[in-house]
């Protein structure tokens, strides 16, 4: 099976398009190498994939026939990436939206160094 229709099947990817277009672009590797969206996937294969901003990291247990429901998708692959790497996403996410009053502009020196100051302090805590 093809590397994008397999990661459209797991439901990784909404469609196929989707899936080949980050094949294109170098967001998927097979076995540690970028692939082409036509590359074959066997069982036992080690699938990287980049979505949004987050490497994700798959094990091939087997090959499904079609688009499998969400529940059997266990079946057929294992999610081996650590729930750090989503914590950390989700920390990136949140410190980027520090509220503002609407229309007051820009952020003045000091209130742009207490900024880098807040995304510091919770980068450190994570490590």
């Amino acid at each position: 099976m093809r590397v994008d229709q397999y990661l459209w099947c797991i439901r990784v990817f909404k469609s196929r398009n989707i899936a080949s277009n980050a094949c294109k672009k170098g967001l998927v590797q097979v076995n540690g190498q970028s692939s082409k969206a036509s590359r074959e996937i066997l069982p036992l294969d080690k699938l990287k994939v980049r979505k949004n901003q987050v490497w994700r990291m798959f094990d091939v247990l087997d090959i499904p026939k079609s688009r499998v429901g969400a529940k059997l998708v266990a079946i057929y692959s294992i999610e081996k990436t650590e729930k750090s790497v989503f914590k950390h996403h989700e920390l990136q996410v949140l410190s980027g939206k520090i509220l503002r009053d609407q229309g007051s502009g820009r952020p003045t020196k000091k209130e742009r160094r207490d900024i880098d100051d807040l995304k510091l302090s919770s980068n450190e805590e994570d490590l």
